[in-house]
């Protein structure tokens, strides 16, 4: 299916207005910025090729995630590697300049949260990054995972407590 001039302009500033979100929606998946990067870009080009099957009253976003997640679990299932999460977090830190000893348990700290955080599974780890780091709302979370704001409430609630589990195993 060839694309027309307008169409392919409409899918490039839907590109535009989300390639950041996507690129982090793929590093809380992925946890390295090169895999990151390649299924991000991937998606896109998979949307790219189903462009005309998007319904345009609908959200572009959810719609790309729901591709985007599953070239994620993909690329998780074929490679079974746990990856650094580092480059989320970092991007999330406050960048204030801190005394050492803060500085060094900031960084242990942060080695923790990583470790307890791919402990879980993908589900959990998925849901806790896309609320905790990238804060979407119960709703998105709803819309972009394709399940009722109950049931995105449900899965928060029982992935912190599987964190909190794991982060006291880290902690003691």
């Amino acid at each position: 299916m060839k694309l027309s001039k307008k169409e392919k302009k409409k899918f490039e500033m839907y590109v535009k207005a989300n390639m950041r979100k996507g690129y982090f929606a793929a590093l809380a998946f992925l946890g390295n910025h090169d895999d990151a990067m390649e299924i991000s870009q991937k998606a896109f080009i998979k949307a790219f090729g189903h462009f005309k099957k998007f319904d345009r009253s609908k959200n572009f976003f959810a719609w790309y995630y729901t591709i985007l997640r599953n070239l994620c679990l993909n690329h998780i299932r074929d490679n079974k590697k746990k990856k650094p999460l580092d480059e989320i977090i970092i991007s999330k830190e406050n960048t204030e300049a801190v005394n050492p000893q803060t500085a060094v348990e900031n960084e242990e700290l942060k080695n923790q949260l990583h470790k307890a955080l791919f402990n879980l599974d993908e589900e959990d780890r998925e849901i806790l990054i896309l609320r905790e780091f990238e804060n979407y709302s119960y709703k998105q979370l709803s819309e972009l995972l394709g399940i009722p704001e109950g049931t995105v409430m449900s899965r928060l609630y029982y992935a912190r407590k599987k964190l909190a589990k794991e982060l006291k195993r880290y902690l003691k």
